[in-house]
């Protein structure tokens, strides 16, 4: 073909050459005819006057770019999709299951805090495995006896033995979420990562929430459920082990000062313990206090779906907001709101299903977003370096107060009734605002220029998602961000061939 054309007009007028035309039909659809010697044969009619439509063609080479991007990270957000469905689908029927085996809620409440010890001491050492065995043995590891220990609480159904179960499921869940976003993290690179994180926060909601609906489907009592958690978390090693055969990097190990991050902000600190003193005693006892007020098993799923799905509405909304004016400010709008919505659970919605849907659904909407407000406001304060630290240190805290949380709701509960647990909550996170509202006279805001991160919507998994979402890569300046995008430009043209 080279022979033959070279743009010196060697074909003759009236017809194409064997060599152009075989090249003609080797081509897509999209694309009218192929470069041979970068230049175009002038004397083929038929080609050369063709019109070549660049924008559709860009468009479509830049979503097959991308989809080829996205394919190898397939198998870990599968993985991941599995085992945030089974963690969620655990939290629910663990609940509901000992109602019924006639637990107290305290004792609920004990088991349910289990679960986050568990996962607080997972949140320490879990770098530390990874460092000396790699991604792929720790995966493995975590996964099989998480799998035993849920089929185990079938077997033996007592209270000390199932507080001991979650124990040991919040430790491997830990060590789960933790491999598979420093492996995604490894994975991803600029130019795929923000529709990595999305498609990552949509399996995160789809797998909750569709977890939520086989309780009804399937039943509290029996081992059938016991067996499906079991077979999700064995499954989970499927897709990661048809993963890249290459094991990612090991994480660096983060250096953990409880004193240095109170000193970067105490504001964020405090605010991550009360997301987990309420959040949390809500995901444990949200299903008891709905099962007590008369709800249905299928509207007690639509209950906790509902407010995991409000956490979602005004994410983005607030973050958006907060990058602009004092975060603090933010913060105390998202407390209020959650504190009214709690207030209108304990005393306006009864035991109607619509208006307990509303009103979680509020609260969801409020409450959650807490977490990823006070993370973003200790980024504003963190010096160059420290953002990891700030990353694995708010995780701890908020693991702090989700070990209190359920503890200390289940004894109200026990005392005072189901409407205890929003009563509660509100009670928390006014002392909150009071405290946010001293904190906003005692310093100044940071400018918004002066941030060196903007918000992001965070989730507590691991202290790896705050990389992964990009957090913990201090902003630069235009000429390394314009280098990035010819590098990224350079990277998408050699896909392409």
């Amino acid at each position: 073909m080279r022979r033959i054309c070279q743009g010196r007009g060697a074909c003759p007028p009236d017809r194409r050459c064997p060599s152009s035309r075989r090249a003609t039909q080797r081509v897509s659809a999209d694309i009218t005819f192929r470069k041979v010697t970068n230049r175009y044969c002038p004397r083929l009619p038929c080609i050369a006057k063709q019109k070549r439509p660049h924008q559709p063609t860009s468009r479509r080479r830049k979503a097959g770019c991308a989809m080829s991007q996205i394919r190898p990270l397939i198998p870990l957000l599968l993985t991941a999709g599995i085992l945030i469905g089974g963690n969620g689908l655990q939290g629910t029927f663990i609940s509901l299951r000992a109602l019924e085996e006639g637990f107290s809620t305290s004792l609920i409440g004990l088991v349910g805090a289990g679960y986050n010890v568990g996962f607080a001491i997972g949140c320490v050492y879990v770098t530390r495995i990874l460092r000396s065995i790699g991604h792929i043995r720790t995966f493995s590891a975590m996964a099989a006896i998480a799998s035993a220990a849920a089929i185990a609480m079938v077997l033996v159904i007592e209270p000390a033995f199932w507080f001991l179960m979650r124990l040991v499921a919040g430790i491997c869940f830990a060590g789960l979420f933790a491999t598979v976003e420093s492996w995604l993290n490894a994975s991803v690179t600029n130019a795929n990562r923000a529709r990595t994180l999305s498609i990552y926060r949509l399996v995160d909601l789809g797998s909750v929430t569709a977890a939520q609906y086989l309780i009804p489907g399937v039943g509290i009592g029996g081992f059938e459920l016991f067996a499906i958690i079991s077979m999700a978390l064995t499954l989970s090693l499927v897709p990661i082990s048809f993963a890249d055969r290459s094991s990612p990097i090991a994480p660096e190990a983060i250096r953990f000062d409880v004193k240095a991050l109170w000193n970067i902000s105490p504001l964020a600190t405090i605010g991550c313990i009360v997301v987990g003193l309420t959040n949390a005693a809500f995901r444990s006892l949200g299903p008891i206090y709905a099962q007590e007020i008369g709800l249905s098993v299928t509207a007690i799923a639509t209950f906790m779906s509902a407010g995991i799905i409000g956490g979602v509405v005004l994410q983005y909304p607030l973050g958006h907001y907060s990058d602009q004016i004092d975060r603090r400010l933010i913060i105390l709008i998202a407390t209020f709101g959650s504190l009214v919505a709690g207030l209108f659970l304990a005393f306006g919605a009864g035991s109607d299903e619509w208006l307990n849907f509303a009103g979680i659904f509020a609260f969801g909407a409020f409450a959650m977003p807490l977490y990823s407000l006070c993370s973003a406001h200790a980024n504003d304060h963190a010096a160059e370096g420290q953002h990891a630290l700030v990353s694995a240190g708010m995780l701890f805290f908020w693991s702090l107060g989700a070990i209190i949380g359920p503890l200390f709701a289940s004894f109200l509960l026990d005392l005072f009734g189901p409407r205890a647990l929003f009563i509660y909550t509100a009670a928390i996170l006014f002392l909150f605002m009071l405290y946010t509202l001293q904190r906003m006279t005692a310093r100044k805001p940071i400018p918004t220029d002066e941030r060196s991160m903007p918000f992001r919507n965070l989730l507590r998994t691991s202290s790896f998602f705050n990389k992964l979402a990009g957090g913990s890569q201090p902003q630069r300046n235009g000429p390394e961000l314009r280098q990035d995008a010819r590098s990224d430009r350079i990277a998408e043209r050699e896909d392409q061939v």
